[in-house]
């Protein structure tokens, strides 16, 4: 059972040094309420990930009629500060826009 356990542990170990490769990604989701306006969603949607009118129109879409959308998918770190700056701006705004990020 010794030798076992050794080859356990190795492979353990290589599972370590493909996820420090290859960082986890995040989605940031934005969500649906009652307040947010669809022009103030797509405005976000360009501002801050990027996206041209018709990206952002079809996510805007999404939210509006799913209750959720991806607006993009980044390492964890970008994908968290996306999510705070958009919350941050929608508060100033007056809009209750909520997002939240999750691994892909």
């Amino acid at each position: 059972s010794g030798a076992m356990s050794v080859g356990a542990r190795r492979d353990e170990e290589s599972d370590v040094l493909t996820r420090a490769k290859k960082p986890k990604l995040y989605k940031v989701i934005l969500l649906n309420d009652n307040y947010t306006t669809m022009e103030f969603v797509i405005y976000v949607l360009q501002k801050y990930f990027q996206k041209n009118e018709h990206e952002a129109r079809k996510i805007m879409l999404d939210v509006h009629n799913n209750g959720s959308g991806v607006a993009g998918v980044y390492p964890r770190e970008v994908a968290e500060t996306k999510s705070k700056q958009v919350m941050a701006h929608a508060e100033q705004e007056g809009f209750p826009l909520a997002c939240k990020t999750e691994p892909e």
